[in-house]
């Protein structure tokens, strides 16, 4: 079995074979950034609360990660790899709420933004908060795991993207603590 026909009896497990009503209910919320929004929210009041000015560097570099990882994901990869999503091919657990999306699949965006994401988090904010890390590493891997349970990826587009994810959150909080040093110390009142 070469790694194209390995992906796909592993997409079809996942997507066929784990179908449940309570997954079809679950997961496609997982996926939804509007889902996701509070915590979102919660980060950015929690890191201008905590860290003064610095707060606004931290931001600024949370946003370069995702854009970027979304950039490179969306545009180079895709556009140059071509492969269709699974949503378009006969071996798809169909969810009616989830959109198949227009683009191509490889890699899953999704998961390089939440990862690029969760691994500056876990380098910038897991220095003085050890506890978030193993629930950023898990927030990640739900959003992953939902993209190819409703459909629209295969589960090497969401290695590849938790990969490609990690790598640039990595460069990132690198640069972040090049200039403003990795660990967020709480400003003591």
């Amino acid at each position: 079995m070469n790694i194209i026909q390995w992906d796909i009896a592993l997409f079809e497990w996942i997507n066929n074979d784990l179908s449940s009503a309570i997954l079809d209910f679950v997961l496609p919320w997982m996926r939804e950034p509007m889902f996701w929004l509070p915590l979102y929210a919660f980060i950015i009041a929690f890191v201008f609360f905590n860290f003064g000015i610095k707060a606004y560097w931290f931001v600024l570099f949370l946003i370069l990660t995702a854009g970027s990882a979304d950039m490179i994901s969306s545009r180079p990869i895709k556009k140059t790899i071509k492969r269709l999503r699974p949503c378009n091919t006969e071996y798809v657990h169909v969810i009616e709420r989830v959109s198949c999306g227009s683009g191509y699949s490889f890699t899953s965006s999704h998961a390089t933004n939440h990862f690029a994401v969760a691994t500056f988090l876990i380098m910038t904010l897991g220095q003085s908060f050890r506890k978030i890390k193993p629930w950023l590493w898990a927030w990640a891997s739900i959003i992953a795991f939902s993209q190819v349970y409703v459909g629209v990826h295969f589960p090497l587009d969401v290695i590849a993207g938790g990969i490609l994810g990690v790598i640039l959150g990595r460069i990132w909080a690198m640069l972040f603590d090049r200039y403003y040093g990795y660990s967020l110390q709480p400003n003591i009142k």
